[in-house]
């Protein structure tokens, strides 16, 4: 069964329980706002990654990721000038089947995607934590601030969200996280790139500028 989505593209992937706060001026985005606070609850939009390209425009459809996440609306507030600041959360994951351009912003018929932990994932779990914990001590010593996370959830897949979303990797390979089949899939997926950032943060002497647990603001 298929829903129809206002779509924000973002030069970055939203998971589900991620805070993704938003200032938004384009005229085109503002009349999706509008729009949505017009229509019933709950107020929820598409946040899909722009793979190719940075704005959105006649044959921008081309350019989005195939899976992206509803940004649930927590707070609102419009200013005089018809700017927007707002607060969301990451809900669910869908995939676009068609979309839709006869507005000023983009529209998608999306499938809503399940949440399932796949086969044996309790087994990765803890190798993941183990890494992950590692991974946030080197970064700590190259002297990133770190968001302290000493209670991981252990449901495999909160676990794999929390990760995916805090880990210091660059759109494609959060792009793929967002889009694996299951939670043991994201894990067995984390765990080769912690490995592999682990590695790199030990011969490497700095580490680059993140958005660590997506704190920052994204303007459109």
């Amino acid at each position: 069964m298929t829903e129809r989505l206002p779509i924000f593209p973002l030069g970055a992937v939203l998971f589900p329980g991620l805070v993704l706060p938003l200032q938004i001026f384009e005229e085109r985005y503002r009349d999706l706002m509008r729009d949505l606070l017009e229509g019933q609850e709950p107020f929820r939009f598409g946040v899909v990654s722009i793979e190719l390209g940075h704005e959105v425009g006649p044959g921008a459809a081309r350019r989005l990721a195939a899976v992206g996440c509803t940004a649930e609306l927590r707070g609102v507030q419009r200013h005089d000038d018809g700017r927007y600041d707002v607060v969301t959360s990451g809900g669910t994951r869908f995939r676009i089947e068609d979309v839709d351009d006869s507005l000023s912003y983009l529209r998608a018929d999306v499938t809503m995607l399940p949440e399932e932990s796949g086969p044996e994932a309790d087994k990765i779990t803890e190798p993941v934590t183990r890494l992950f914990h590692r991974y946030c001590d080197r970064l700590t010593e190259h002297g990133a601030e770190v968001t302290e996370l000493d209670d991981l959830p252990e449901q495999p897949v909160q676990l794999s969200y929390v990760v995916a979303a805090s880990m210091v990797l660059d759109r494609h390979d959060k792009q793929r996280l967002l889009q694996a089949e299951d939670a043991a899939t994201r894990l067995h997926l984390e765990y080769d790139l912690l490995r592999r950032e682990n590695l790199l943060l030990k011969v490497f002497p700095a580490v680059p500028a993140s958005e660590f647990l997506g704190g920052t603001v994204s303007p459109n």
